[in-house]
């Protein structure tokens, strides 16, 4: 009996993800529970397992598709694996499969020995014929099979005949354009995340930037005296975990700012945990990393998390829960040179704190003009929940723990 797996439910009201890679192929027996598919949702890689031991009579998705949770991912044979090996397995693609005949094995040259070798290989319904590997490859260079000249026998569509209309639809595409050469890029994994998060987060807040400065000269030293001590643990112990620190102090005296609205009820959420999202840069793009219990934490605790979740974060092996759950970020552009910004909150918070590049500057200090080390700050919020008093308040408050450091262990429960 034939068994249609379909995208599960991960979680965190997800309604999609995109087929990243496959683990088995058409014609692979499987045990339930093992690993077939990889699925990218929400920036995360989630690792999907059937429910089913069997065989594989058909994949139902390409590498690079997008698929709505409750669609068909894969069609197994039920039963012990391999037992469906012997069944004919064209009869489960579909009555006008059945009618259609495989061209001759003689048929079938050097060349396009994968074709021959992968199961489902016969024709389909569709007026064109290509096995699952070159119809995958066409997802993923947006080629149309409909419109490609195949040149395999029996008018097979070869890996080679898609790569060329891609190139023959990219030369098409920049001859096109009137106005000179341009690239297309499908928006797709991490930035097509981003992308959703963001708009989001712009049409359902109202958002003010404030900004303001602060002399970390004192924090700038008790760092440099202690990362030795630091690195003995095998923690690199940057700025982030005393900014993290800073924030949750800041914000146990503005709660609403570690909050969230429920748009249904129209009504603000005030956390009553500190769990501080920070965000991360990827050669994918940008992901936020949750800490968790951030007021349960020291500065060390803090400071080895961050370095955990952002090694995770870059290798791509950060797991979904590891993404969500924040109720306030922290996003440092000054490690990239940024000096001023507007960031945009990662919603459903209210609330994003950006921290930019330190610079040495004049500073007057008890009534004498000095250099000091100067920490630019902006200061995004929703001015549904808070007005500019309580957010400049805030940052107040934050830059009072930034310049004076002590305060942070002194003021910890």
């Amino acid at each position: 009996m034939a068994f249609e797996f379909k995208l599960p439910d991960l979680g965190e009201g997800i309604a999609e993800g995109e087929i990243v890679k496959w683990h088995v192929k058409e014609g692979d027996s499987v045990e339930e529970h093992q690993v077939i598919v990889d699925v990218e949702t929400d920036k995360a890689i989630v690792e999907v397992p059937t429910p089913k031991t069997g065989t594989v009579l058909k994949l139902n998705c390409s590498v690079g598709e997008i698929v709505d949770v409750g669609s068909t991912l894969i069609t197994i044979e039920l039963g012990a694996a391999g037992d469906a090996a012997e069944k004919p397995e064209v009869a489960e693609l579909g009555e006008s499969s059945k009618a259609e005949t495989a061209p001759a094995k003689a048929d079938v040259n050097d060349d396009d020995e994968e074709a021959a070798s992968v199961v489902g290989s016969l024709p389909t319904t569709e007026e064109f014929l290509a096995t699952p590997m070159v119809r995958a490859l066409a997802k993923k260079l947006g080629v149309d099979l409909g419109r490609v000249d195949a040149t395999g026998p029996g008018g097979r569509i070869t890996e080679k005949d898609v790569r060329s209309a891609a190139e023959g639809r990219d030369e098409a595409a920049v001859s096109a354009d009137k106005y000179g050469p341009v690239e297309r890029i499908q928006i797709r994994g991490v930035r097509r995340a981003i992308a959703r998060n963001l708009i989001a987060a712009t049409k359902n807040t109202a958002v003010v930037t404030g900004m303001d400065e602060a002399d970390m000269t004192r924090l700038w030293d008790l760092r440099k005296r202690e990362k030795d001590v630091a690195k003995e643990r095998g923690v690199h112990l940057t700025f982030m975990p005393f900014f993290i620190k800073a924030a949750q102090h800041a914000l146990r005296d503005h709660p609403h700012l570690n909050a969230s609205v429920d748009e249904d009820c129209i009504e603000i959420i005030v956390k009553k945990y500190y769990n501080i999202g920070i965000a991360v840069d990827t050669p994918d793009g940008l992901m936020v990393s949750v800490v968790k219990d951030v007021d349960k934490k020291t500065i060390l605790d803090l400071a080895l998390e961050v370095q955990e979740l952002g090694t995770k974060a870059r290798e791509r092996k950060i797991k979904l829960e590891e993404l969500k759950g924040s109720s306030f970020t922290i996003t440092n552009y000054g490690s990239f040179g940024g000096v001023y910004a507007t960031p945009i909150i990662n919603h459903p918070d209210v609330a994003i704190l950006g921290t930019g590049k330190i610079k040495l500057k004049p500073w007057v200090v008890d009534g004498e003009v000095v250099p000091r080390r100067i920490l630019p700050i902006s200061f995004t919020f929703d001015h549904r929940v808070v007005d500019g008093r309580e957010a400049a308040s805030f940052m107040s408050r934050f830059i009072r723990y930034v310049e004076d450091p002590g305060l942070l262990f002194v003021e910890s429960s």
